[in-house]
């Protein structure tokens, strides 16, 4: 057994003379097919070590209760970046090269992040104090700019190194660069408070009981399961129109990552019933014609 032991250290030694003797030198440098596939194999081995120690750190970090989904990330994101630094480290360290001979590298590294990685290194920074004062964090209800004055309401998924994941109730997933969210005006819909008012129009025709259409509205407002008794729904009379007094119904919900428009269809369908339960005519828009004289027709001969 120790014969074998010591034929196989020959062969491996020979075939790591071989391998390093397939090369060139440069400067006080060696580079062979040796060293070569010693760098392949750590830089393998330093990329698996960091990405199984992110999936255990996330593990770790998703099991504290009493930490907030900021907070975790946050954390998570900071200890992730520490272990990377780390393992690159001790892999330049098991390879052997000097720390003093990567200065001229910094240097150029330092350059390429002032110009061309300015951005990106912009939102890694960004995204880190988005979560540090926890302004905007995974599970908030944003407004999202979809195109000239249109806003689309979504929620935030997540919170990466270069952009914040927003997806709306249509499932269109928004992309936002950090630096962006921070330095743009937001609309949070959940950042202090969840509760949000969701203002339902109502119109019913000229010579309605004003009184008994608002009771009817309020009627309609509480049998919505969403709708909050507290604080109450009100009844807001807008203004009087060409063809219908115009109200306003003001409800409150706490769950807006479920939708605001299908709270509204739900208030109005209700609406609907009980006015035909209760005679009240919904009006539309009516027009009168008239002419200051009688019409005449020439004929042409």
């Amino acid at each position: 057994m120790g014969g074998l032991a010591m034929n196989l250290n020959h062969w491996l030694a020979n075939l790591v003379s071989v391998a390093d003797r397939i090369g060139f030198d440069y400067g006080h440098t060696r580079i062979s097919l040796y060293r070569a596939l010693v760098a392949a194999l750590v830089l393998a081995l330093v990329i698996l070590f960091g990405r199984l120690a992110s999936k255990v750190i996330r593990a770790l970090f998703g099991r504290l209760p009493n930490l907030d989904p900021a907070q975790r990330l946050l954390g998570e994101k900071l200890v992730s970046i520490a272990v990377w630094v780390l393992t690159i480290l001790i892999g330049i360290d098991v390879l052997g090269i000097s720390l003093t001979a990567l200065t001229v590298f910094s240097g150029a590294l330092g350059l390429a992040v002032g110009f061309g990685l300015q951005k990106t290194f912009g939102n890694l920074i960004a995204g880190i104090i988005l979560l540090m004062d926890r302004s905007i964090k995974p599970g908030d209800v944003i407004a999202v700019n979809s195109g000239g004055s249109a806003q689309a309401v979504g929620q935030v998924k997540k919170i990466g190194i270069r952009a914040v994941s927003v997806t709306t109730r249509d499932q269109i997933e928004y992309l936002i660069p950090n630096e962006i969210l921070m330095t743009s005006e937001v609309e949070n819909w959940s950042y202090s408070s969840k509760n949000v008012r969701v203002k339902v129009p109502v119109s019913v025709a000229y010579g309605t009981d004003i009184d008994h259409a608002e009771t009817i509205m309020l009627k309609a407002a509480r049998a919505v399961k969403r709708v909050h008794n507290t604080p109450p729904p009100t009844v807001w009379l807008h203004s009087f129109g060409d063809s219908a007094i115009n109200f306003e119904i003001q409800c409150w919900i706490d769950d807006p990552e479920e939708g605001v428009g299908n709270v509204r269809s739900d208030v109005l369908k209700q609406i609907w019933h009980l006015f035909r339960e209760e005679g009240i005519e919904i009006p539309f828009p009516q027009r009168e014609v008239s002419f200051a004289g009688p019409l005449k027709l020439e004929r042409e001969d």
